[in-house]
């Protein structure tokens, strides 16, 4: 029986996938063992420090615990294995980590380094832990530190009192704590004031006589706001005789998320100086219980500052970089402005260049704004039509001779237009979103001419006219108000639209969902007077119409200096400190080379690219890995492979069963994948997303069938969107040409609303793409496992052009159970090369000639 505290609520872990490594005990490495020769000046670098874990038993067993330097609060992971606890000390050079077992302790572990949290180095290894209190001498350095948990010793999970890294940061001997009061003259606040003559910037104006004192309750805090992220070494509080029994010090780059550096349930007043360890703008003591019947009262609160990385701390805000031109209605020439920038970009599709057009409130008169590739246009206002053109906003395709089908990687928001004819212009293509617009007339989504046009995406706008589709093949709308909608080619699907032509594929091909189950809309920039914020939408359910057509739209507001504003020349290990210390992300327009992992752990994190940004992972890593925690925005990113095959360019979550998001979902919203066509790159596989309930809202991902580095083995990537989450919904999902499965769905309870693709034009031959029994890997596969799952408005088109005697036995390939449901789903060939033999499993008409004629299935099964 055990005897330590019960566990309600308990869930099932997540593993990191890098935890997989510790099957092996990586043969070759050199291993320190306890009771190795002792290390000189071991200094505690971990307390306080940011810290993930791959699960956690329970809310009250959260990661931080191990690191809150008190050993009553602890971190337990899921009853598996493998699991694993890491915390980031930005860099550091490591002598001894010490680790204090509650009950349910490791047998078999590794402590690791890592530069990257990717690539791991095993310091120490063991298959005979006993639990308890062990310290492991070791010798390593890297930015991160992990215990990773093989084989459990008991039949709960992993459980740690206190995890601790001795040794120095930057590679030296850590800086002396400051003499001076970093809190001194500060703006402080409270929970509370007993009356006027005990304010809050009485415990820090430097005068042991004047005090601030709170009411008599529990809880009460005192923060101090130090002005930037600082590393914090030492408090000191001067306690007048109501004082705290039970209290922690706390601090945060925000002011809102709290790292606690020090705890105690034994304090005994008058003056306290804490060696503490820890970083932030904000530096708070939370008292959980009074000594007295009184409330708490300091004479004065004192903050010291160094002793920690050498690395100075990033800073959030600032201007938006070379790459963003940002007007008003008095400023000189802008036509021409515009046109320069057109100019560079119309023809630009492989180009570095990249652009964001911003327009500050107000009316623009005999606007023509032609938006070409890597080109950003949006509005700075927080409604639409708090900046309205007189004029258009255009996308046409005379450089590629009318035809429109590769009209990519561009985008409007957040603009009212008055269009000079009565209708505007968007002849695009994939990756090219028309969000949270007004278009007071219509909006016309085919070239001058009517050449093709392979489209597209409207979400969150208001067309008083009419949509004129023509000679579209696909088009997703959602959550919009339009005036009416004509034509169709194969595949036009809308949800939440109000004014949408009623169901009707295929003839007319329109795909129409009254609601949009969960939608969120992008964050987006604007201006509050002078100063710049991010405005995060809140999440709707069973979203009709627009988010902002009844005035204000409901959401939070995310001041710039919150976010670290990533400009051309910035590093990975910058971006990662960045976060580390609690900043969002503003990418403005650039191509941004990254030679380890972007990881983002921070519930809430919000992650903004500006003008196409588009990172490259350099040396095989993954771009950009997001942990399974809630609230994650990420939205306008291309990532574009690198020349080593990185084994995915976004991962959402971990593999394995995880925690539910539904209440606060992660959102990835217009992030691009690219594997090949600006130069060769590989990926094994494009997006992965095993965080459950995470929203996928349009993407287009991509492997290249031109440009430069192309080739079926050239530009090698096998899968395009793997789902291993459950509860995963895709709102208008664009994946095209993988060498085997284009989306492979593996968790339950996912849902898609409309999806384009193309298979793979350069198969070599019938071989290449044999799947087992099965010719040719479906476009869309629901593995045999999964129990629910339903689409809607479904699409794959086959173009063999190197072998058109090719066949596909279908495009869609899912399991026949009640639980799951496709409806509206189609195959064709173009032209006919190549042909697909049915659309569903072996139910639908095969294609068959030239005609380019669909094969559709209403309802499957």
């Amino acid at each position: 029986m055990r005897l330590t505290s019960a566990r309600p609520g308990a869930r099932a872990g997540r593993r990191g996938s890098a935890a997989l490594l510790g099957m092996a005990l990586l043969s070759g490495a050199v291993l320190a063992l306890p009771g190795s020769a002792a290390h000189a000046a071991d200094t505690l670098i971990s307390q306080g420090r940011t810290v993930t874990a791959s699960s956690v038993e329970n809310g009250g067993t959260t990661a931080a615990y191990a690191v809150d330097g008190n050993t009553g609060t602890r971190w337990s992971s899921a009853a598996s294995d493998q699991q694993w606890i890491q915390v980031d000390l930005a860099s550091a050079t490591i002598s001894k980590v010490v680790l204090q077992w509650e009950a349910a302790y490791g047998k078999a572990y590794q402590i690791q380094t890592s530069a990257d949290g990717s690539t791991w180095t095993t310091v120490y290894s063991t298959t005979t832990g006993a639990g308890g209190n062990e310290t492991l001498n070791v010798t390593g350095t890297g930015r991160y530190v992990r215990m990773n948990g093989v084989t459990r010793a008991t039949g709960y999970g992993y459980s740690l009192w206190e995890f601790q890294v001795y040794g120095s940061f930057g590679g030296t001997t850590p800086d002396t704590c400051a003499t001076t009061n970093a809190a001194q003259g500060k703006a402080a606040t409270a929970s509370s004031t007993e009356n006027a003559g005990t304010p809050a910037s009485a415990a820090v104006d430097g005068n042991t006589g004047t005090r601030w004192s709170s009411a008599a309750a529990d809880p009460q805090w005192l923060q101090v706001d130090l002005g930037s992220v600082q590393q914090v070494c030492q408090v000191q509080l001067n306690w007048e005789a109501a004082y705290g029994k039970a209290y922690q010090i706390q601090t945060s780059a925000d002011g809102s998320t709290w790292t606690t550096i020090y705890s105690t349930t034994t304090g005994a007043g008058g003056n306290e100086t804490l060696n503490v360890s820890g970083s932030g703008r904000y530096v708070r003591l939370y008292g959980t219980q009074r000594g007295t019947g009184y409330g708490y009262s300091l004479w004065e609160f004192a903050v010291h500052t160094g002793g920690g990385s050498t690395v100075p701390p990033v800073q959030g805000g600032g201007d938006l970089g070379p790459n963003v031109m940002v007007f008003d209605p008095t400023t000189p020439n802008i036509q021409a402005k515009v046109d320069e920038v057109f100019t560079k970009q119309e023809s630009n599709q492989f180009g570095n260049e990249r652009y964001a057009l911003l327009f500050k409130p107000g009316t623009y008169n005999n606007i023509n704004a032609q938006i070409g590739f890597y080109t950003s246009i949006a509005g700075l206002g927080l409604n639409p039509d708090d900046t309205t053109f007189n004029g258009d906003v255009t996308v046409d395709a005379g450089w590629f001779n009318g035809n429109a089908t590769q009209n990519f990687w561009r985008s409007a928001e957040n603009l009212h237009l008055k269009p000079v004819s009565g209708t505007d212009r968007w002849a695009v293509s994939q990756a090219a979103p028309f969000r949270r617009m007004h278009v007071e007339g219509g909006l016309n989504l085919a070239p001058d001419g009517y050449g093709w046009a392979s489209g597209g995406y409207i979400a969150d706008s208001k067309i008083d006219g009419q949509v004129g589709n023509y000679s579209q093949q696909q088009w997703y709308t959602r959550d919009s108000s339009i005036g009416g909608f004509s034509n169709g080619v194969w595949n036009q699907t809308f949800s939440g639209v109000q004014g949408a032509p009623a169901q009707g594929f295929p003839n007319p091909p329109y795909t129409t969902l009254d609601t949009t189950p969960v939608s969120q809309e992008k964050p987006f920039l604007y201006l509050d007077g002078n100063d710049y914020k991010v405005f995060v939408p809140a999440k709707r359910t069973n979203a009709r119409g627009t988010s902002w057509g009844n005035g204000t739209p409901q959401g939070t507001s995310v001041p710039l200096n919150q976010f670290y504003v990533v400009k051309p020349g910035a590093t990975a290990a910058t971006i990662n400190q960045a976060l580390a210390q609690g900043l969002n992300l503003l990418f403005t327009p650039g191509v941004y080379h990254v030679d380890q992992t972007i990881n983002v752990t921070r519930p809430g994190t919000v992650v903004l690219g500006l003008g196409l940004a588009t990172v490259v992972p350099d040396n095989g890593v993954t771009a950009m890995k997001v942990a399974d925690v809630d609230g994650v925005k990420v939205s306008g990113l291309l990532l574009d492979a690198g020349t080593v095959n990185s084994p995915a360019l976004l991962q959402v979550g971990d593999a394995g069963p995880g925690a539910s998001h539904a209440a606060d979902p992660t959102v990835i919203q217009d992030v691009f994948v690219r594997v090949g066509g600006a130069g060769a790159g590989k990926a094994t596989n494009g997006m992965v997303i095993n965080s459950n309930n995470t929203v996928v809202d349009h993407t287009w991902i991509w492997r290249a069938d031109h440009g430069a580095g192309v080739g079926w083995e050239t530009n090698r990537s096998d899968y395009g969107f793997v789902v291993g989450g459950n509860d995963v919904l895709a709102t208008g999902l664009f994946v095209e040409h993988f060498n085997k499965y284009d989306v492979w769905w593996k968790g339950n309870g996912g849902r898609t609303i409309f999806f384009q693709n193309e298979k793979a034009y350069d198969a070599p031959n019938q071989a290449a793409i044999q799947n087992g029994s099965t010719r040719g890997f479906a476009a869309y596969k629901v593995e045999d496992s999964v129990n629910t799952h339903e689409g809607w408005g479904l699409g794959s088109y086959c173009y063999f052009n190197v072998d058109p005697t090719i066949v596909m036995d279908h495009g869609f390939e899912v399991p026949v159970k009640s639980g799951v449901k496709l409806h509206d789903v189609l195959v064709n060939s173009l032209g006919g090369n190549g042909q697909f033999a049915h659309v569903v499993n072996d139910t639908g008409a095969p294609t068959s000639g030239t005609s380019t004629t669909p094969s559709n299935v209403v309802s499957f099964p």
